[in-house]
């Protein structure tokens, strides 16, 4: 089972990973493969009964460490190369399994934030640890960056997902445009965790943060709900990867300036429910 996902599903990811060393690249490669794997579970057009079959024959594989399962073997090599807390993973698989429903329906602020925790901020924070960061304060930036790049998602996928049953926010334009100005909070805190990367690593999650956040911005222009409906599924071009790229080398040169001691996080209603500081 040898499937690189990344070049395949996460292309902004994949273009931000042109500036990473190949070692480091092959990690972070790694981690989405278990990632997207295990997401794939929860979208896949499956009758429930079969979704739940799988996803708990992946979950159960995954517990028993697989060896002949290369995304499961590959994945714990990864915790156990960069001490990730199997908490992590948990979180995630709680995430997934919460989205193998017949409709999935977010009722409250605190919800969105638990969702986008569990799917997306468990990923940053993993990422973060394969980029060798280790300060606290930046472990949970990094999981800033995550929810924030969940809820682009999700800003973007109303359509999409309201096809499948699944309401994580109101389908209008306002409702939409707002989830945007949250997510921009999340990316503003994310911006932190950059100085505790190593330079080496630095700038590739720089582009990655920048050109994920222009996909908000591109849906903060849309005028109608008509013509949101209309746009389909909004991405970055390769003219305006190559511009979000450039202007990087500022946030970069930006980055030297800053202190990142004091930051407010966001994330006193995830921690209602689940200890971050056990997960970094």
């Amino acid at each position: 089972m040898n499937k690189n996902y990344l070049s395949i599903y996460a292309k902004s990811f994949n273009w931000a990973g042109f500036f990473l060393p190949k070692n480091t690249y092959l990690d972070c490669s790694k981690l989405y493969d278990f990632c997207r794997t295990a997401d794939n579970i929860a979208d896949d057009q499956n009758s429930l009964e079969l979704k739940n079959k799988i996803f708990y024959e992946f979950k159960e594989a995954f517990n028993k460490k697989d060896q002949n399962n290369s995304i499961i073997k590959n994945m714990w090599g990864l915790i156990e190369k960069f001490n990730i807390s199997p908490k992590i993973i948990d979180d995630l698989f709680d995430g997934i399994h919460s989205d193998i429903k017949e409709e999935v329906k977010l009722n409250s602020k605190k919800e969105l934030l638990i969702y986008s925790y569990r799917v997306a901020g468990t990923v940053g924070l993993m990422m973060a640890k394969i980029l060798k960061v280790e300060d606290k304060n930046s472990l949970r930036s990094a999981i800033n960056l995550g929810i924030a790049m969940q809820l682009t998602n999700i800003s973007r996928d109303v359509i999409e997902d309201e096809i499948n049953n699944r309401s994580y926010i109101n389908a209008n334009l306002e409702t939409i445009k707002s989830t945007i100005f949250f997510a921009d909070k999340f990316y503003d805190n994310s911006f932190y965790a950059m100085k505790k990367i190593p330079l080496s690593l630095r700038f590739s999650i720089i582009v990655a943060r920048r050109i994920y956040r222009k996909i908000g911005h591109k849906i903060i222009k849309i005028k109608t709900f008509e013509e949101y409906k209309n746009s389909g599924k909004i991405f970055v071009n390769n003219y305006e990867k190559i511009l979000e790229t450039l202007l990087s080398i500022f946030d970069l040169i930006k980055l030297t300036t800053l202190n990142n001691d004091i930051i407010d996080h966001n994330h006193d209603l995830i921690e209602e429910e689940i200890n971050i500081n056990e997960r970094i």
